[in-house]
């Protein structure tokens, strides 16, 4: 019993995990968690760009003139 015990605490975080995933992909869920992450990448792009205009500016026309 020490043995299954100990190994479901070793890996305990990883079966969990691929459950979750399973889960995941067989319900087509990832399709939808994936655009919530775009859309969070798309705010937080957004919001650094408006507070650092200056910087993103610089840092494209450095990018433009080397091609």
């Amino acid at each position: 019993m020490d043995g299954i015990g100990s190994f479901f605490h070793k890996f305990g975080g990883a079966i969990i995990g691929g459950i979750i995933a399973l889960v995941l992909a067989c319900t087509s869920l990832y399709r939808f968690i994936i655009a919530i992450i775009f859309i969070v990448l798309g705010i937080w792009a957004g919001n650094y760009i408006q507070k650092n205009k200056e910087i993103v500016k610089e840092k494209l026309k450095n990018l433009i003139d080397k091609m």
